[in-house]
């Protein structure tokens, strides 16, 4: 493709959260996108930059009602959601029913309601009953270096949470080679507050988690069902994981210690050289050397995801270390990723900027 004069049209709906502003930022970066939307049923005909004074000097379309999508001619190619479950759903069906019919348009959606193939148990997980459950069938989830080939086909793409990404993107090649023991998986999963979004909440003020750590979401938080249902994809049967997340007082930031026991087939360094293997074409996935351990800072404001491999003494049992950022690609820089792929340009357009340090 001659991508010298490509110009993608895109829409960001709920653009005034935490995981829309870092969409705009990145789109901002990249050489090939034009934000023609932004909508805001909050801040409705404010310009961005009066939220957010870092895009202060940018022009940006005002922020908009998501209604008057619908009023406009504007030949979107993109729409990316960044809507709360059971909202979500509501306006991608009426994407598909009002706008689908009228121009090529892809749908690439940063809630939950696409992730969870199941309609019944998406309405136990969320206490939501799921309205496009047609789309939900025909939804693609977005873990790219996983699903290339789906996602450039794809209309509709279910982009991961923020833990699925960090967890699956190391578990999913182990898997397929039975090289780990699929009923022993114990992970503890640590994240930045911007994980809960930017929603005014007692729990998450400055005073409540400054100088503390706690486990939340508990006894199921709703990213378990979602990593058990691709984990069980990737082997055939039925994968049930121990999962505990944390909140720390981070802004941005999440990392994944995951305990694991090696099959008979395997060993650290075999587990090692598989995921080397695996990644060694994928620029935004580092394995890294033994010995060294990532932390979040490691990857602050880029779309990499950093993983490590140890062992101590006892070969049979491994611990595997995987940061990312939450905002990036825990969720608006993969999308952006994924957009990429779709358009047949490189994945690291508008992504390739260094993590931020300290």
């Amino acid at each position: 493709m001659n991508n010298k004069n490509l110009r993608i049209k895109i829409g960001i709906l709920g653009a005034s959260g935490y995981t829309g502003s870092e969409l705009v930022r990145l789109a901002i970066l990249h050489p090939f996108i034009e934000i023609v939307f932004l909508s805001s049923e909050r801040y409705v005909g404010r310009s961005i930059d009066e939220i957010f004074p870092h895009f202060k000097g940018i022009k940006l379309p005002k922020l908009s009602l998501i209604d008057s999508l619908f009023d406009q001619d504007l030949n979107l190619d993109v729409v990316f959601c960044c809507l709360p479950h059971s909202t979500s759903q509501i306006i991608v069906k009426k994407i598909f029913e009002e706008l689908k019919f009228k121009q090529k348009i892809r749908v690439i959606d940063l809630s939950a309601d696409f992730r969870i193939s199941n309609t019944q148990s998406y309405e136990k997980i969320y206490g939501k009953k799921h309205t496009a459950t047609v789309l939900q069938q025909k939804a693609v989830y977005g873990l790219t270096e996983i699903y290339r080939n789906k996602i450039k086909k794809s209309e509709l793409i279910a982009c991961p949470g923020c833990y699925p990404t960090a967890i699956l993107l190391p578990l999913i090649p182990l898997l397929e080679d039975n090289l780990i023991d699929p009923n022993n998986i114990i992970i503890d999963a640590k994240s930045g507050v911007t994980g809960a979004g930017r929603t005014l909440s007692e729990s998450n003020l400055f005073s409540e988690i400054s100088e503390s750590m706690k486990p939340y979401g508990l006894p199921l938080h709703r990213h378990q069902p979602e990593i058990e249902q691709e984990l069980s994809n990737q082997i055939g049967n039925e994968v049930s994981i121990t999962f505990v997340p944390h909140l720390i007082p981070i802004n941005r930031g999440i990392i994944a210690s995951i305990y694991l026991n090696c099959s008979d087939l395997s060993s650290s360094k075999t587990i090692r050289d598989k995921l080397f293997n695996k990644f060694k074409n994928d620029e935004f996935i580092e394995v890294c050397n033994e010995g060294f351990f990532p932390s979040t800072a490691d990857v602050r404001g880029s779309n990499k995801c950093m993983i490590s491999v140890f062992n101590k003494n006892d070969d049979n049992k491994i611990i595997i270390f995987s940061v990312i950022d939450n905002l990036v690609k825990g969720a608006s820089g993969q999308a952006i990723q994924n957009m990429n792929l779709i358009f047949n340009i490189p994945e690291s357009s508008g992504l390739n900027n260094i993590s931020l340090f300290p």
